[in-house]
């Protein structure tokens, strides 16, 4: 999870207490058995166990999950290879994110964690103790050494994105054996305790003979409540639960990680994947095709309650998913080519007739939360935004954002008529049935990539939008391994891409949006925008003092996202639908985050029934 912290406004807790600052920002230190960025905890210092698990449930069982593509590597923290499900399972992480909150985090590894602030309040130095009784599965404790090694290497070897993300940190050092500090560059970032909280720990002694940064197959070391028990390249990976893990008894693991065996087969086709569940050759499924919701599951174990249909509400953001338009190619330079775009989409019309009007249309980066902007921007939005008036355009500060909508029949000659319109103040105009540059003479038309069928249908509506004005859009489908090489060297037109955002969006923003980013090989920000305006709106963002100001700045960096038409949104939709056969049990309530296997089990009598009854 990407997070975000604001120290003014930060609610401290120690021995069950809340400590503010205090007036004129007497230089603190505070100690906690967790986190929560600009809200209290939840949970106190002696509590048992989250609220949304079953602390009774019973371990054990196998279970089956289903997974798309392929996979080449079992180390996920590097930008080379497409690294394996589970992998990220067999690290514990100094500290972890509780579900039913939206932005706190518990000690894991860390006994607790301790910030010092000074006198005007800004966070100088994050400790973390580590809990003694923490070992690798190897047997060797986890000290501070390890978590130095980790976080340097991460930053030096790791993923572009470590960098970005660690960016306000210094330098870290071990007090003692047990206790790690992160020394903070100078300048206001609040979020960092919950980011370092995130930190994977992983063993130094372990890496010592092996180049962090190559792709491998074999199992790696870790600390988790799993390990890598088998592998079959490309075809599947087994995790298995550790009997002796270290942590099993910790309040935040309790009534989690109750599967004793996991096993991720791939399938390179969605429709035979949707198949080996229907045949119960896997066990559980997240479906987010919603014409298989709809059609593909009359089959005799759903209807007799063999094979369950369920949909799960949540409370989460979802964040943009939409079409992404590489601004580093020519053809969308022009901000007035990229707003004509949006008009040759009709969600209506895909929604209806392609996706059974099982979503909701995007209007913002920070969908379905108190993040999004609406309405024209208040008194705090205007104080970041009125000083970058000049950069940014008019509409901000005069209109609320909303995509173009259709009657949903197909053919809206009203929208064909305002792209046109756009695209000809943009220096293109159709000559012989071709919609040209009038400077170059070269023809409109890019490629949209993806990785999977899924999205063909839903990408040739644009392509049909696009050729009634003369132009051409051709899509290319490519496996895995050649999509993300693509898109980590920004190889490519126009994507459908998706960026999830915390309830408490921070330093991630700038992998996202910056223009630093812009060139980083295998940076988040596969549109190129390079706006100054929008670099100071991330600043401003993650310098937020308290909560209210947090949203706010959020709104105005929202707004100036949707401005520039960086992307045309696509849809989201506030469930998650699982289908899974009838063995298992869940809590009753479903945490705000949403539901997750990872506090599921497999319930004895439930399995037994449906051994007997069979799953054909």
């Amino acid at each position: 999870m990407l997070c975000t912290l604001k120290h003014a406004c930060f609610a401290f807790f120690l021995i069950g207490y809340a400590f503010g600052p205090s007036v004129g920002h007497a230089q603190e230190v505070v100690r906690s058995h967790g986190w929560a960025i600009h809200s209290q905890i939840r949970y106190p210092s002696d509590f048992k166990h989250f609220d949304y698990v079953n602390p009774d449930a019973p371990k054990g069982g196998t279970v089956v999950f289903g997974v798309p593509n392929t996979f080449d590597s079992l180390n996920p923290f590097i930008i080379k290879g497409n690294p394996g499900a589970g992998s990220s399972a067999i690290y514990d992480t100094l500290m972890t994110t509780s579900m039913d909150e939206p932005n706190s985090e518990y000690g894991l590894l860390a006994e607790w964690i301790e910030v010092e602030t000074d006198a005007q309040g800004v966070i100088t130095d994050v400790r973390f103790k580590l809990r003694d009784a923490a070992r690798f599965h190897d047997g060797v404790p986890v000290r501070a050494s390890d978590v130095i090694w980790t976080f340097n290497t991460l930053r030096e070897k790791g993923s572009p994105l470590y960098r970005y993300y660690y960016a306000n940190v210094e330098e870290v050092t071990a007090l003692d054996e047990l206790t790690v500090q992160f020394h903070m560059v100078p300048g206001e970032n609040v979020e960092m305790p919950v980011i370092l909280g995130q930190l994977p720990v992983l063993p130094e002694h372990y890496w010592q003979d092996k180049e962090f940064d190559k792709t491998t197959l074999e199992p790696p070391l870790g600390s988790g409540p799993y390990k890598i028990s088998a592998v079959r390249p490309g075809q599947s990976i087994t995790i298995e639960r550790v009997s002796d893990y270290w942590g099993k008894d910790l309040p935040v693991n309790v009534g989690k990680d109750n599967f004793g065996t996991i096993r991720y087969e791939y399938f390179r086709d969605r429709t035979v994947m949707l198949e080996a569940l229907k045949s119960g050759a896997i066990d559980w499924r997240s479906e987010n095709s919603s014409k298989f919701w709809a059609t593909a599951y009359d089959v005799p174990a759903v209807r007799d309650g063999r094979l369950i249909k369920r949909e799960f509400t949540h409370e989460r953001g979802t964040g943009m998913q939409g079409f992404v338009m590489n601004t580093r190619k020519p053809i969308f330079n022009d901000v007035k080519v990229r707003e004509a775009l949006t008009y040759l989409w009709d969600f209506e019309w895909v929604n209806k007739t392609i996706m059974y009007d099982a979503y909701a249309r995007t209007d913002s980066y920070f969908e379905n939360s108190d993040l999004e902007a609406t309405g024209l921007p208040g008194p705090e939005e205007l104080k970041v935004l009125e000083p970058l008036r000049d950069q940014l355009p008019p509409r901000v500060f005069t209109e609320d954002y909303a995509p173009p909508v259709t009657d949903g029949s197909g053919n809206s000659r009203q929208h064909l008529r305002t792209a046109l319109e756009m695209l000809k103040e943009a220096g293109w105009a159709i000559q012989d049935g071709v919609l040209t540059q009038t400077s170059t003479g070269a023809p409109f038309e890019f490629e949209v990539l993806l990785n999977q069928d899924l999205f063909t249908p839903h990408t040739q509506a644009l392509v049909r939008g696009v050729e009634r004005l003369g132009g051409k859009v051709s899509i290319r489908v490519v496996d895995a391994a050649q999509y993300q090489s693509r898109v980590d060297s920004f190889d490519f037109d126009m994507i459908i891409g998706n960026w999830g955002q915390s309830q408490s969006p921070g330093n991630e923003q700038r992998e996202f949006w910056s223009s630093a980013a812009a060139d980083r090989q295998g940076s988040r920000n596969t549109a190129g925008i390079k706006n100054p305006a929008i670099d100071t709106l991330i600043e401003d963002l993650i310098a937020s003092p308290t909560r209210d100001v947090l949203v706010a700045r959020t709104h105005a960096l929202d707004r100036a996202l949707l401005w520039n038409f960086y992307v045309i949104p696509m849809y989201h939709s506030k469930v998650d639908r699982i289908a899974y056969w009838n063995r298992f049990g869940f809590p009753d309530e479903t945490p705000m985050q949403g539901t997750s296997p990872n506090f599921w089990w497999v319930d004895p009598d439930l399995d037994s029934a449906l051994q007997r009854n069979g799953r054909k």
